[in-house]
C-alpha cells in the first residue's frame, strides 16, 4: 500500500509503539491490523490497561510513522494510546492514513472534541462510566456527533456501572445512532454476570471481551 506525501515534515508526533496484531475490540475484533500508539493521556483511569504509554514514546515525523504503517502490509490501521487526541498531530493522521487508502479506526476516550476528526475515520468512544474515576471528563458534546460508522463503548466495573450506562441509553437515546458495546472491566465484573443483565433487560447493545488478552494476556505489541 502506497502513501502520499503532503508536508509530512511539518507534523510530529509522539510514538510508544507501533505493531501488527490482531484487533482484540470493536466491530472490528479479530481483523489483522496495524496499532499506532501514541504517547500520552491526561485521564487516569482506575482500570487502565495502557499506563506505560502515559510517558515516554519516541518523536517522529508524519512521514516515518506512515512508512513504518506501510511495512506492515495491512488495511486497517487503529490510532490508539494513551489518548490519541491529546497530541495536535493526531489529526493530521488520521487524514493521512486515510488518504493513503487504509481503513482507519480511532480509540479516544470521549473526554476531548471529536468534531475534527476525518470523517472517514470510524471513531471508538469511550462513554467514561463511574467506576472508572473520570466520569466526570466525559465529553457529552461528542454523542451527538456520533453516526453510523461510529462506536460508543461502555467498559464497566460493576452492577452500578452497568445500570449508570441503561440510564444513559435512554437519556441520550443511543439506540440506533451507533453500535453500542458493553465490556466488563477485566478481574473485576465476572464477564457471564454482564452477559445476562444484557439479555435480561434486552439491551440493544453488543457485548464484548478484549480478545488480544485472551490471546496473549498483558503482552505489549501484540
Amino acid at each position: 500500500m502506497t502513501t502520499t506525501v503532503a508536508a509530512e515534515g511539518a507534523v510530529r508526533l509522539r510514538i510508544t509503539e507501533i505493531f501488527a496484531s490482531v484487533q482484540g475490540e470493536s466491530t472490528r475484533v479479530g481483523l489483522p491490523t496495524v496499532f499506532v500508539r501514541l504517547t500520552g493521556c491526561p485521564l487516569r483511569c482506575s482500570w487502565c490497561d495502557t499506563a506505560y504509554a502515559f510517558q515516554g514514546g519516541h518523536t517522529r515525523e508524519l512521514g516515518a510513522v506512515l512508512e513504518d504503517v506501510a511495512r506492515h502490509g495491512l488495511r486497517h490501521v487503529c490510532v490508539t494510546g494513551g489518548e490519541p487526541l491529546a497530541q495536535k498531530g493526531c489529526l493530521a493522521l488520521l487524514t493521512a492514513l486515510c488518504d493513503a487508502g487504509y481503513s482507519v479506526s480511532l480509540e479516544t476516550s470521549g473526554a476531548l472534541d471529536i468534531s475534527g476528526v476525518d470523517q472517514r475515520v470510524a471513531r471508538i468512544v469511550d462513554l467514561k462510566a463511574p467506576g472508572s474515576g473520570e466520569e466526570a471528563r466525559n465529553r457529552l458534546q461528542n454523542l451527538a456527533l456520533l453516526g453510523p460508522q461510529d462506536e460508543l463503548k461502555f467498559v464497566l466495573a460493576d452492577e452500578a456501572d452497568y445500570a449508570w450506562a441503561r440510564r444513559q441509553l435512554a437519556e441520550h437515546r443511543l439506540a440506533g445512532r451507533c453500535e453500542l458495546l458493553f465490556s466488563p472491566v477485566e478481574g473485576r465484573l465476572e464477564p457471564a454476570r454482564l452477559a445476562e443483565w444484557i439479555v435480561r433487560d434486552r439491551l440493544p447493545v453488543r457485548f464484548q471481551l478484549q480478545l488480544h488478552k485472551i490471546l496473549w494476556n498483558d503482552a505489549r505489541g501484540r
